[in-house]
């Protein structure tokens, strides 16, 4: 069965050549509020569901229950990473494309991907428990899209983003540094506040502007909305026994932003797309440093340095 998404203004088409109980669209409801209806071709020249009138799909991702690991002759070993929650293992095809197994953190395989070197056109198999292929097939759409994005200015953004009067505000930090207790202040001390996204939020350069967007990704706090508003600032979070903001230079900005990108430093085509993508946001999003501390007030601090 075909399912089609609307994320970030791009078209995903995700079809399953089996669905059952334990594998199918409803494993991941994260991904309802994107959903749209209609024929690809339909929607590809709708100009509905997006910015241009005509486009293709991001990416179209075949769910095959069939599908095994390719031939070890076929690929090599590039790296394992951590994602917090579990093992990933990477490995180039000779083609140029990739193989994905993605493991949890209890070392369970729940989810293989085979893409081609774009992310454009992927498969994917489920195993394991009903959580264990929710797990998986969440990670196989997210890192398809990340990736595929890179090669049209999106990047996918580890991120708290509170939007303030219809712009969005983005708090980057290292995990447990408190993103997300800077957004929370926002939503607690300053009117006019809503929450777009906790975790992953998704910049797209359009026509020299960035904006941002929810996504079906938002972490520990279930928040997949599929909403945009222009960028206003980008800000990182540091801890601090007194609030100050200081306004980065575009250099260092690349330095701040870069890190919290999704991104794959051994693809040199993808890597350097984001890194390109990062360059613009630089140049026409500010970008700040908040060395703040945890209390309620610190909001109104940020607030007022960063909306100037």
């Amino acid at each position: 069965m075909r399912h089609i998404f609307d994320i970030a203004g791009h078209l995903c088409v995700i079809d399953f050549l089996h669905e059952d109980e334990m594998t199918g669209i409803h494993i991941l409801p994260s991904l309802e509020p994107f959903r749209v209806n209609g024929d690809v071709e339909a929607l590809c020249h709708s100009g509905n569901c997006g910015i241009s009138a005509e486009r293709k799909p991001l990416l179209v991702l075949t769910v095959d229950m069939a599908l095994g690991p390719l031939p070890k002759e076929r690929r090599q070993r590039i790296r394992e990473f951590d994602t917090g929650n579990g093992i990933t293992i990477v490995d180039r095809l000779c083609d140029g494309g990739y193989q994905y197994v993605v493991r949890d953190i209890g070392g369970n395989d729940c989810a293989l991907l085979i893409s081609n070197a774009d992310f454009s056109q992927c498969r994917c198999n489920l195993v394991g428990t009903y959580n264990a292929r929710r797990f998986g097939l969440n990670n196989v759409i997210m890192f398809a899209y990340a990736f595929a994005g890179s090669f049209h200015q999106t990047l996918m953004v580890h991120a708290s983003l509170v939007r303030h009067k219809g712009v969005g505000y983005a708090f980057t930090a290292k995990s447990g540094t408190g993103k997300s207790t800077q957004v929370a202040n926002w939503l607690r001390m300053i009117p006019d506040c809503d929450l777009m996204n906790d975790d992953n939020p998704i910049v797209r350069i359009i026509d020299g502007k960035a904006i941002i967007y929810g996504s079906p990704w938002s972490g520990k706090t279930p928040c997949y909305r599929n909403i945009s508003a222009p960028l206003g600032a980008i800000t990182k979070i540091c801890r601090a026994e007194e609030n100050r903001v200081e306004r980065l230079r575009a250099i260092k900005a690349f330095g701040v932003v870069l890190p919290s990108c999704s991104a794959m430093k051994w693809d040199h085509a993808v890597y350097t797309n984001i890194c390109d993508t990062v360059t613009v946001l630089v140049s026409c999003v500010p970008a700040y440093v908040f060395h703040c501390t945890a209390s309620p007030e610190s909001a109104v601090v940020c607030k007022k340095a960063i909306t100037k």
